[in-house]
């Protein structure tokens, strides 16, 4: 009796050991959206429910183009209170210069959604359709590129511009394989670890590549001492009134990571230097939440990495983040609003 007492003690505390083991790898594996995405040379994600929660978006007055009013009449998915979290891979093209441009992307969207009004949105929107691993991908042709979209699931879309179908297909694929907290791509699998715990958006990888110009990354025209391939770890937490802003660069030496600290040091400086100039010619809250966020950035290096990290007041995100940008920014969505719309 005591041996089957013993025994059935020691399966229960095993079962409780493996449910804490689950629970602990669902909690520290990467977002399912993010997992879903393809092969890519960079991710970018996105929690918009503590961004919604800081900022009330859905409260704010939005101004909307006729056609992306047209898709929220036809599909009942209003972006700002239906769009929990998004995911988007980032492709570099061969030939920048090409119809598809220099980057490529393929997007991941988790939220409320009525599958059969967007089904039907999207079958009178596409030229043609694909049945594939059980899911219908429509294609709609936007000013030169091909953008293919799938439901996954009641909550969850897809969708790539890429030229092929190789990327759809493998988020359709993932998405069979989406319940081990292992699953994702190499990119996911190798700089995930890097992102700081709690973080309501990240991106890691080449995220220099949408801003890049002459083989530099260029940001509001200022061009950066920072060539587009270069690797970052990039992270905002919310907490105490602002977004914690942290953007690692992983540099390939200790000195090259030394030179890029002087280089944006000097940058950091030229800006604080023009900083009053900026002040002076913007409303009283908006200098003073420029002012504050100015004197928060810090850069430091840490072997081969260079750190920078900032505040950002709310206030000062409120007026940088509508709701059309912060969620209508997919990337894609610039080159095709109706049919981003309806992957959002």
């Amino acid at each position: 009796m005591r041996k089957r007492t013993l025994y059935s003690l020691l399966v229960m505390l095993a079962l409780i050991v493996a449910l804490i083991a689950a629970v602990w790898l669902r909690k520290a594996a990467p977002p399912e959206v993010a997992r879903l995405l393809p092969e890519s040379d960079a991710i970018v994600y996105l929690n918009l429910r503590p961004l919604r929660a800081a900022t009330h978006l859905e409260r704010a007055p939005v101004s909307r183009s006729p056609e992306f009013q047209q898709f929220i009449d036809a599909t009942g998915i209003d972006p700002e209170r239906d769009l929990d979290a998004a995911a988007f891979a980032l492709h570099r093209m061969d030939d920048p210069a090409g119809p598809n441009g220099p980057v490529a992307y393929s997007e991941v969207f988790e939220g409320r959604f009525d599958g059969a009004r967007l089904a039907r949105y999207l079958a009178g929107m596409a030229t043609s359709q694909e049945q594939y691993a059980g899911h219908t991908i429509y294609t709609i042709p936007i000013e030169g590129r091909r953008l293919r979209i799938a439901q996954l699931g009641y909550d969850t879309i897809a969708a790539s511009n890429m030229p092929t179908t190789e990327q759809i297909h493998s988020m359709l694929d993932r998405y069979r394989a989406s319940a081990s907290p292992f699953a994702g791509s190499s990119l996911l699998a190798s700089r995930y670890r890097d992102v700081p715990l709690l973080s309501s958006a990240w991106a890691i990888g080449h995220v220099g590549l949408p801003f890049s110009e002459r083989g530099r990354i260029t940001v509001f025209g200022l061009e950066l001492p920072l060539p587009e391939d270069t690797t970052f770890v990039a992270s905002l937490r919310y907490g105490l009134g602002a977004l914690h802003l942290r953007i690692e660069q992983i540099a390939p030496t200790d000195a090259a990571a030394a030179r890029s600290t002087e280089a944006l040091d000097a940058l950091l400086q030229l800006f604080q230097a023009i900083q009053p100039k900026i002040e002076a010619q913007s409303e009283s809250s908006d200098a003073e939440a420029m002012s504050e966020f100015a004197a928060s950035i810090q850069i430091e290096q840490h072997k081969d990495r260079v750190v920078l990290t900032a505040n950002v007041p709310l206030e000062l995100l409120k007026k940088l983040v509508t709701p059309e940008a912060a969620i209508g920014a997919a990337p894609s969505a610039a080159a095709a609003p109706p049919a981003s719309a309806a992957g959002r």
